[in-house]
């Protein structure tokens, strides 16, 4: 792809250029002068190292684009989005607090105290945290961490935590972990049950395999991307409960706002009130949020959302002269925070208000999303823009949070998959020569929505037919240089780039060793009943006493297979168990992601076995791991 010609827009795609930099002020630097403001300086090159030599970060990688003039083959409030966003280095907040911004896809915050640091969000890798604090300690010292804070359960808020405190200070007492309750179990169920899916998805989301520039990833609206190092977790040791919560940390006065239910499940703003700075997590940032993530992921609620932003306006807006966030730049001055938060309230309550008169009125959501149409004081507002959510895919969100996946017509409540559909839709076009005519005249016309559905069809019947595959990625691939949000951009040129043979991996492994030590007994068995093969276990039945041990202690636990279906529960098998087993913790779980086998664990002396010696290889025997590389835009 590289090595190709940069393919160029399509005058459709050019005209609309045109018509959004006529529509918008780009003129206008506002913005700019927030996003450079308290620069202090950067990493050199911008690169960030694993132990092993390979890059996990490269600041750098969009500048020779960004260097230059806008191509046409990038929506111009994107291309701005991602001049913005890829600023990268440390930057003073205000007095005593500073940013990492641009070294990963999110931000670290480094908050001064009486003895050492606080840090808020240590990013996604070891590897970046440990960089970003290290370039903080070049320009202010070497001034050891004092405490951690997760604003919330996403990986990018706390998967480098190790880069920045050990588990042994923290289990001694020496630094405090603090997040909003719940916190561990949102963190570990996200990145575990669907993680394989998600992570699949995500190689699509940022552009994994895309070659940053004109005809590439060029960022993705939140951030540049993910960055590709270690990801860890180290749980809280405090919790923060309710709203109103007091916290000293280091000196520090902290008041907390806890907010379930908005941009994650767990997540939390807060209050410095001797800084006059208030941290608003992910729930405000310079963009259109998602309330359903193109990798997937629960629906969010715009409507609690809202309530929440309303509630920070009541709490923070007079006593802050500063926001700051886990994303973008900080924004100053009580007007401007009250005009930052007031606008990203009405946001998410329109969608979901106009949505649900609309639904009401019985139109869908794919109805919904086309005819929906902001209010024009939230569309002249730079931070309403869909670089990382998009109205469009947001309101289908909603929908479907209220109503589901069907429709209500029974035209579509038994509709064929993609595969057989495919067959019948080429077949009643005239053939495999009639669908690509009607393809290449639709290319033509601009109607690249239209081609991408169509010959879609004929792909997913013949995936061997290389012209389909091609006329579908050009198609694509028009649909990318034309969008303004990155994720979708990504989405389009990634699914391009696998129709012409590339692959695109995976960006981050979020289900790491630290994830998968957090998962509670009933998780990591329900991850093994999410990988039980129910047809090959129809009719086995299979009941294991457990004995599980860790830390010097043992837990009881049980587990039935029936029906293809694993049950379990906390104790013993009231029906009796054919096998009973003891095992380490840790060794089940190295068994179920195949670093050991049980074979070796028996011969080590590390699982025992009591009763049918066949029990925990039969149970072995009917699982079926994901599958972390499956097809997306071919069967």
């Amino acid at each position: 792809m590289t090595d190709s010609p940069v393919p160029s827009a399509r005058p459709e795609i050019v005209e609309a250029a045109s018509a959004l930099e006529a529509r918008f002020p780009f003129t206008d630097g506002v913005a700019f002068d927030d996003a450079r403001r308290g620069y202090l300086g950067s990493i050199p090159g911008g690169l960030v190292h694993a132990d092993d030599g390979r890059v996990v970060w490269n600041a750098e990688t969009w500048a020779p684009t960004l260097s230059g003039s806008r191509p046409d083959s990038v929506n111009p409030s994107l291309w701005r989005q991602a001049q913005l966003v890829a600023m990268h280095g440390l930057y003073e907040v205000t007095e005593g607090i500073y940013q990492v911004r641009g070294m990963d896809l999110s931000n670290m915050t480094i908050v001064e105290g009486d003895r050492g640091v606080i840090i808020i969000d240590p990013l996604i890798s070891t590897e970046t945290a440990a960089a970003g604090l290290g370039l903080y300690r070049e320009y202010r010292g070497d001034r050891p961490v004092t405490a951690v804070i997760y604003t919330h359960s996403h990986v990018d808020h706390f998967g480098g935590v190790r880069g920045v405190v050990s588990g042994e200070d923290v289990a001694a007492g020496r630094v405090p972990i603090f997040a909003p309750e719940g916190f561990v179990e949102h963190a570990v169920a996200e990145n575990v049950y669907a993680g394989t899916a998600m992570a699949r998805r995500a190689a699509y989301m940022y552009g994994a395999a895309l070659p940053p520039g004109p005809a590439g990833q060029m960022g993705a609206g939140l951030g540049m991307t993910t960055s590709t190092g270690t990801v860890t977790l180290i749980p809280p040791t405090t919790d923060i409960t309710h709203t109103g919560q007091e916290e000293v940390l280091d000196g520090v006065r902290i008041v907390f706002q806890v907010t379930p239910g908005t941009e994650a499940p767990a997540e939390m703003n807060f209050l410095f009130p001797d800084r006059r700075a208030v941290c608003m997590a992910e729930n405000a940032t310079h963009t259109l949020h998602n309330l359903l993530t193109l990798r997937g992921a629960l629906v969010r609620d715009p409507h609690v959302w809202a309530h929440y932003l309303t509630e920070a306006i009541d709490l923070f807006t007079d006593v802050a002269d500063v926001e700051f966030a886990s994303h973008h730049w900080p924004t100053w001055g009580r007007d401007r925070i009250v005009r930052l938060l007031s606008e990203q309230r009405d946001l998410y309550a329109y969608q979901h208000d106009q949505t649900l008169r609309l639904l009401n009125k019985g139109h869908v959501g794919a109805e919904i999303a086309e005819t929906l149409e902001m209010p024009p004081a939230l569309q002249d507002a730079w931070n309403t823009h869909g670089y990382y959510g998009s109205i469009s895919h947001n309101v289908k969100a909603i929908y479907q949070r209220y109503m589901g996946w069907f429709d209500g017509n029974p035209a579509n409540l038994w509709r064929h998959p993609p595969e057989p559909a495919g067959r019948r839709y080429v077949e009643a076009v005239g053939g495999p020569d009639a669908v690509l005519a009607a393809g290449r005249r639709a290319f033509e016309n601009g109607d690249f929505r239209w081609v991408a559905e169509l010959v879609g069809h004929l792909v997913f019947a013949d995936p061997t037919n290389t012209d389909a595959r091609e006329l579908q990625a050009a198609a694509l691939e028009q649909l990318g240089f034309g969008s303004e949000n990155g994720t979708w951009r990504n989405f389009y040129l990634s699914g391009a780039y696998e129709l012409r043979g590339g692959t695109t991996g995976t960006p981050t492994v979020t289900a790491s060793p630290d994830m998968l030590a957090q998962l509670s007994l009933g998780q990591l068995f329900d991850s093994i009943a999410i990988q039980i093969d129910g047809p090959k276990a129809w009719h086995l039945q299979l009941a294991i006493d457990w004995t599980l041990t860790r830390d010097g202690t043992s837990v009881a636990y049980w587990s039935r297979l029936a029906n293809g279906v694993l049950t379990h529960g906390e104790g013993t098998d009231r029906a009796g168990a054919d096998a009973r087993i003891t095992v380490a913790r840790s060794s089940l779980l190295a068994m179920l992601s195949g670093a050991t086998t049980a074979e070796a664990l028996t011969s080590s002396g590390d699982l025992t076995v009591d009763g049918a010696d066949d029990t925990l290889t039969t149970l072995l025997g009917v699982l079926d791991p994901p599958d972390p590389g499956f097809a997306i835009v071919t069967p």
